[in-house]
């Protein structure tokens, strides 16, 4: 799973990165000098609101490789790089300054006209001890960076995609039985906490199509707080097709209430790879593709929205030739950009 601490900016860099991001978009202006039409080449501009109301952050490594690639003159490569860098995913909330992040990315998408797209992973005892283990060093530390990003959201419109895999961890075991009782508290308190903000809206992660069945997880997430969530999200950071999300999410919903979720479509073009390791097929796996570009405008009306959770081309961790979980890898990055024509 993706680690939102791997060779990333401080969090203080990437929230005032944010904000200086929106800014100059708003002024219509490059850094440049702005006396060359090409000054405006390498802008990122938000994409229409009536279909995707969700914020483009104009400073993620994608865009910066657009930028990258532009100065050097490989014009074919920015224009398939462009792809992601146009449109808006999840800002991972770091575990430094949760309320100076969540501010900067909230800020910068109210000024945009946006609403910012959150993903909180932060869990104690995270990612059973794989690619992406870490998250608060326990209950309390993990309760007081919720509230510092509940603090930072404030009023302003936030859609919050709460902890993935930490259901599905439980389900699975790997999550030692005495952590099982404090992480359900842990996460129904977040829910509670982030559902008392005026305008955000918050989906329990809940797995994929690929794991397991719904009679597996409906009542870990009805422990888990979802009758007071706004809805549940799958396929995070995973490649099962949207077809197949949407049926996974159809019959767990019939089994919590009908709640609505959303599905993460930002690697599923291709679907899954059914090749090799099949414990490894989730990590780096060639031949997959960008997915349905962000949306609220979904095929079901069960479905809220199809988002890009993960950011396509940082890697899900050192396997398969890749860099460390959250890294930029552009020649990934690249083949699923090129691969969605």
């Amino acid at each position: 799973m993706y680690d939102s601490t791997g060779a990333r900016p401080s969090a203080r860099a990437r929230a005032s990165a944010a904000v200086l991001g929106a800014a100059l978009l708003l002024a219509g202006c490059s850094s440049g000098d702005g006396d060359k039409p090409d000054d405006h080449a390498g802008r990122i501009t938000q994409q229409p609101k009536s279909a995707d109301p969700f914020w483009v952050n104009p400073d993620t490594n994608a865009a910066r490789q657009v930028a990258t690639y532009e100065k050097a003159g490989k014009k074919t490569e920015a224009g398939q790089i462009r792809k992601i860098a146009e449109q808006p995913t999840g800002e991972w909330i770091g575990p430094e300054n949760p309320e100076q992040e969540a501010r900067g990315f909230t800020e910068a998408a109210e000024k945009s006209d946006r609403t910012a797209l959150l993903v909180l992973y932060d869990i104690p005892h995270r990612d059973c001890g794989q690619y992406s283990q870490g998250g608060a060093a326990d209950g309390n530390a993990y309760r007081a960076w919720i509230d510092g990003v509940a603090q930072g959201i404030g009023d302003r419109a936030a859609t919050v995609v709460l902890e993935p895999d930490a259901l599905l961890h439980l389900v699975d075991g790997c999550t030692p039985g005495q952590f099982q009782e404090e992480r359900y508290d842990l996460l129904k308190g977040a829910v509670a906490k982030l559902k008392s903000l005026k305008n955000t809206k918050v989906y329990l992660d809940a797995g994929n199509a690929g794991w397991g069945h719904p009679d597996q997880i409906f009542q870990p997430l009805k422990r888990a707080g979802i009758d007071q969530a706004d809805g549940f999200s799958v396929n995070v950071s995973n490649f099962y097709s949207t077809q197949d999300s949407i049926a996974y999410g159809k019959q767990l919903s019939a089994k919590v209430g009908g709640k609505h979720f959303v599905i993460d479509t930002s690697r599923n073009g291709n679907g899954p790879d059914t090749a090799g390791n099949p414990s490894e097929r989730w990590c780096n796996p060639p031949g997959r593709s960008l997915g349905e570009a962000p949306t609220t405008k979904t095929t079901d009306p069960l479905v809220d929205a199809y988002l890009w959770v993960k950011r396509p081309g940082e890697s899900d961790g050192d396997c398969k030739g890749g860099p460390k979980a959250g890294d930029w890898w552009a020649s990934y990055a690249l083949a699923l950009a090129k691969n969605s024509e």
